[in-house]
């Protein structure tokens, strides 16, 4: 999984979960992917967009891993056909680190459909689509018990049949926006930016309550996929105190891994490496190029990219391989708007 059902309070409603989130270029501009509400919840899971809920794209434009822009989306109850109605606000400077603020309305509009800003320029569809992302589930268990125990990472022996995506025939929700880069760079000032995405629901009190937080995939997965607590406090913990929070715990597991695996030559100092490398917990991008996220650069993340090798093969500083590919997904990714495969 990259972010799938990461915590408690993402498996207590699905709806409230990002299992993904993509950066990349499209055909119009830069496109944002945020895909929530995975059928690995189960059959009994409530399903589509939380109409209590808020969805968020942030973006940080001056590197001190605050928002300065904020895409927020929200819905509306489903009708008995399932769709749901939506409306996008936009929220420019200290507007979007705050709950409070409204922002400006930029689309409104119904799930499901292809819909366009006034200026023809902004897209967004949002909808059941495919789940884009594909993983080994016997090499996602191991990694994640040798990041909790400090142990080698055992994987299970092959059976000999062909190895079966974790997600196959899954589906997920997608909110899908695209901007014109001229737009978002007159928001941004800059084409290097940083990308997160978080959900949060409404409390009684009136507030808001942050329940899933993602930014680079595999994060949770990898170093608290049977830590309850930790994977909670990387969901609730804003980007700013990443570094502090998280530094110290990362580069230890990181260090014992790679200690027991003999792949790094200064484990410590391979953990300290690895730890500066994924904190803060923020998706990098540049305005205007093609996404790529590789083991040797973080540049946004495309529907395609093999984010869990990566990932795997840098915590534990060697190649290690998952056995898949994308033609591992059902529903491929297209080039063309909305991007991911739409689903009845």
């Amino acid at each position: 999984m990259s972010h799938h059902l990461d915590s408690p309070a993402a498996r207590a409603d699905a709806r409230l979960n990002i299992s993904d989130l993509y950066v990349f270029r499209g055909e119009r501009g830069t496109v944002f992917v945020m895909d929530v509400c995975s059928d690995s919840a189960g059959t009994d899971a409530p399903k589509g967009f939380h109409p209590d809920a808020r969805y968020e794209f942030k973006i940080d434009s001056t590197g001190d891993a605050t928002e300065d822009l904020a895409y927020r989306f929200t819905f509306g109850a489903p009708d008995p056909d399932g769709a749901q109605p939506l409306e996008l606000r936009r929220l420019v400077g200290a507007d979007a680190a705050d709950d409070a603020k409204e922002g400006v309305v930029l689309l409104t509009g119904t799930t499901g459909r292809a819909l366009s800003g006034a200026d023809q320029d902004l897209r967004v569809w949002t909808g059941r689509a495919g789940d884009p992302f594909w993983m080994n589930p016997g090499v996602v268990e191991a990694v994640g018990q040798a990041f909790q125990h400090g142990t080698d990472v055992d994987v299970p022996a092959q059976d000999g049949a062909p190895v079966k995506s974790l997600f196959s025939g899954q589906k997920v929700r997608s909110i899908v926006l695209e901007v014109s880069d001229a737009d978002l760079m007159s928001a941004t000032g800059t084409r290097d930016i940083g990308v997160w995405g978080v959900t949060a629901l409404a409390t009684d009190a009136g507030g808001w309550h942050r329940i899933n937080r993602c930014g680079l995939p595999m994060i949770s997965p990898i170093f608290a996929q049977f830590d309850e607590e930790l994977a909670e406090l990387l969901n609730q913990t804003p980007p700013a105190a990443d570094i502090d929070t998280f530094t110290d715990e990362i580069s230890k597991r990181v260090a014992a891994v790679v200690g027991v695996r003999n792949t790094a030559s200064d484990p410590h100092a391979y953990g300290q490496e690895v730890a500066d490398r994924v904190l803060p917990n923020i998706l990098p991008y540049t305005i205007g190029t093609s996404a790529v996220f590789g083991f040797a650069e973080f540049n946004g993340r495309s529907l395609n990219d093999n984010a869990g090798e990566v990932m795997f093969s840098l915590a534990t500083d060697s190649a290690l391989s998952i056995d898949l590919t994308k033609d591992a997904v059902d529903a491929p990714a297209t080039s063309s708007f909305p991007y991911v495969a739409p689903a009845v």
